[in-house]
């Protein structure tokens, strides 16, 4: 799932699309999902802002109608990127960073699939998928164009579209937090709850309010807060993404999933609540929707 930038990759970079498509799901249509192809390897692809620009701000993503899609599909591990602000003067604009935390301060995001069911009530530990992490640790150490990976990291999810405020950044870091963006809540616990795994690598895009004393400069990309001489070492990041991801997928393809990702409804499964057929564990089944 391509975050920030996604819509503007260097022509060729995710290989040939054989087919695009949306899908209609409870939750009403998805994203266009596009099947690829590269270097004998074949994979989807969800662009979630929009297909020709920042369309789409993330406060307003269908995050329930893409992860949805994503499982009708068959997809089983997604890796997604992000593009957030650096709290922590460890990182800097253009950094690699694959967090290992997560802390939800969204407020009106609709945040799960088990509205009226009674179900659902599951760990979120690991929050994100330890065998992706890994592999997409692997990758990047072969990839000459990857200067600064940082393994590990507390990613601090707001409701935007706003950025925050100086002092909303000094509580974050209180609280523990390295990066503050806008989109990996829900859309991580969403796919725990299809049994999806599902891990974050985040392309550090610019500093967070406060955490450097910069200038405000009206008409520039968050105002002032990526100064002029980052930017390249940023857009030089978000490209080097999509070739990491597409090797550390395809190296962990035909590994047998044995992390709690793949499992985390067991305890439902055990007791008879829920089937083989996750269309009928969500509420979105239960409101007479009709997958497609």
């Amino acid at each position: 799932m391509g975050g920030s930038g996604a819509y503007a990759l260097p022509s060729g970079i995710l290989g040939e699309c054989l087919s695009s498509r949306r899908v209609r799901t409870p939750y009403g249509l998805s994203n266009p999902v596009h099947d690829f192809h590269k270097d004998g390897f074949r994979y989807l692809f969800l662009s979630r802002h929009g297909e020709r620009g920042y369309e789409k701000t993330a406060s307003y993503v269908n995050y329930r109608a893409n992860v949805y899609a994503a499982k009708l599909l068959g997809v089983e591990r997604i890796l997604s990127w992000t593009g957030p602000g650096a709290i922590s003067k460890k990182y800097r604009p253009g950094d690699l960073v694959l967090p290992d935390g997560l802390l939800d301060f969204t407020r009106s995001r609709p945040s799960t699939f088990y509205e009226n069911g009674g179900i659902g009530f599951i760990r979120q530990h690991p929050v994100f998928c330890e065998a992706l992490r890994v592999a997409f640790r692997a990758a990047a150490d072969k990839n000459n164009s990857v200067s600064r990976l940082h393994s590990g990291g507390v990613y601090a999810c707001t409701e935007g579209p706003r950025l925050e405020t100086a002092a909303e950044i000094r509580f974050f870091a209180m609280a523990g937090a390295n990066l503050v963006g806008m989109t990996l809540c829900p859309e991580a616990f969403l796919a725990r709850e299809l049994e999806i795994c599902y891990a974050a690598v985040a392309y550090v895009t610019n500093y967070a309010e406060g955490v450097r004393d910069l200038p405000y400069r009206p008409g520039d990309l968050f105002e002032g807060m990526l100064p002029q001489k980052e930017v390249s070492a940023v857009e030089a990041a978000k490209n080097a993404i999509p070739e990491i991801a597409i090797a550390a997928m395809a190296s962990i393809e035909k590994e047998v999933r044995d992390c709690p990702c793949a499992v985390s409804m067991e305890r439902y499964r055990k007791k008879g609540i829920i089937g083989s057929d996750f269309r009928k564990w969500v509420s979105g089944s239960r409101r007479g929707g009709r997958p497609g």
